[in-house]
C-alpha cells in the first residue's frame, strides 16, 4: 500500500509515524496519553519512544509542575520527517473509501468508533 511505502521510505514503523503525528498535534503529551491513544502498554510506548529518541526525532522533558513526570515532544527533525503524513493518509482514505459516498463514509466511521470504544484495554 502507499501508506506502508510512505512510512518505509522514512525508515519508520506505522506506530512511530502515528506517534510523531500525535506529538506534533499534542506537544507535551505524557506516555500514558500515548499508550491510551495507541491502545498499547506503557512498556511498548517506552520502547517506541526510546527508538525515536535515539534518532533525535522526539525528546522527553521534565514536566514543569511535576518533576517526576516527563512530557514528550517531537523535535523539528521529527516533524520534518513526517511532513506530508496527513496528506498521504487522506489520499489512502480516499482510495480505500472510493466506493462509498459521503453518507456511507460517515456511517462507517461512526460504526468503527462504536466498535473500538468497546475493545478491552491492552494487556501487554
Amino acid at each position: 500500500m502507499a501508506a506502508d511505502e510512505w512510512v518505509r521510505d522514512r525508515d519508520l514503523t506505522r506506530e512511530q509515524s502515528f506517534v510523531l503525528g500525535y506529538l506534533q498535534q499534542n506537544p507535551g503529551a505524557i506516555q500514558r496519553d500515548i499508550a491510551e491513544i495507541t491502545r498499547t502498554s506503557a512498556a511498548s510506548v517506552s520502547s517506541l519512544l526510546q527508538g525515536l529518541e535515539r534518532r533525535g526525532l522526539v525528546e522527553r522533558r521534565p514536566d514543569a509542575t511535576n518533576g517526576r513526570t516527563k512530557t514528550v515532544h517531537a523535535t523539528p527533525a521529527g516533524i520534518d520527517l513526517i511532513a506530508g503524513f496527513t496528506d498521504a493518509m487522506v489520499a489512502l482514505d480516499d482510495t480505500l473509501l472510493a466506493p462509498l459516498d459521503t453518507d456511507e463514509r460517515a456511517t462507517l466511521r461512526h460504526l468503527l468508533q462504536k466498535v473500538t470504544a468497546e475493545l478491552a484495554p491492552p494487556t501487554r
